[in-house]
């Protein structure tokens, strides 16, 4: 009787993982195609946005920019045999490693559970000027006519973007909007992000992960 009484407890609070449908089909879903260690990260993953709930916002960014960033860097076509394959933050989490786009896409679905306004944050693709090749960032504005932030792999440091001049921004997106930079500085909104079909994809696998 006692036993049953604290299982009810328990349940009443959220405090067992199980309870979560979403949580046990995210690990079925791993279980199912990785391995423990995949598990494991997992874990520590929602661990992560669970103890910096009452943090303020940046060190909610650097906390996720930090975490993200210990993952390791590998090409698309070692890890997915694809030339351009966008994982879903589970299917980041199960590999433990990723691409530039992988980095960045997992920062900002984890920010947006966190509770970050979408219309703050922006996945942007730059050219990396030192590595004369395109890269994928992840921005966060703290105003709309606000310097972003910019939350990179490449440099762990979490800085204004005009201090990476490193990086020139081609085109950004969120769950709502694509802007195209026609000039450094200057993006102008061209539409709805569904016309990336990369983005389309990862949502699709995002909602139904199998």
């Amino acid at each position: 009787m006692r036993l049953r009484l604290l299982l009810l407890l328990l349940l009443a609070t959220g405090c067992l993982l199980w309870a979560d449908p979403q949580q046990q089909q995210a690990l079925s879903y791993l279980r199912a195609n990785f391995d423990e260690q995949a598990v494991r990260r997992y874990h520590a993953w929602r661990q992560l946005i669970d103890q910096q709930q009452e943090t303020s916002a940046m060190e909610q960014l650097e906390a996720v920019n930090r975490f993200f960033n210990l993952f390791q860097f590998m090409d698309d076509s070692v890890l997915w045999g694809q030339e351009d394959y966008w994982a879903t933050p589970l299917e980041f989490i199960g590999m433990g490693a990723g691409d530039c786009e992988d980095f960045s896409i997992a920062k900002y679905f984890t920010l947006l559970e966190m509770g970050f306004d979408s219309q703050k944050l922006r996945l942007v693709y730059v050219k990396a000027v030192q590595l004369n090749q395109f890269h994928m960032v992840l921005a966060y504005y703290e105003t709309p006519s606000a310097v972003p932030l910019i939350l990179d792999n490449l440099d762990g440091a979490i800085r204004p973007a005009t201090q990476r001049p490193d990086l020139v921004p081609v085109f950004s997106f969120n769950g709502q909007q694509l802007w195209l930079n026609r000039q450094r500085g200057r993006a102008e909104a061209i539409g709805s992000p569904e016309r990336l079909p990369q983005w389309v994809e990862l949502l699709e696998r995002y909602a139904h992960p199998r």
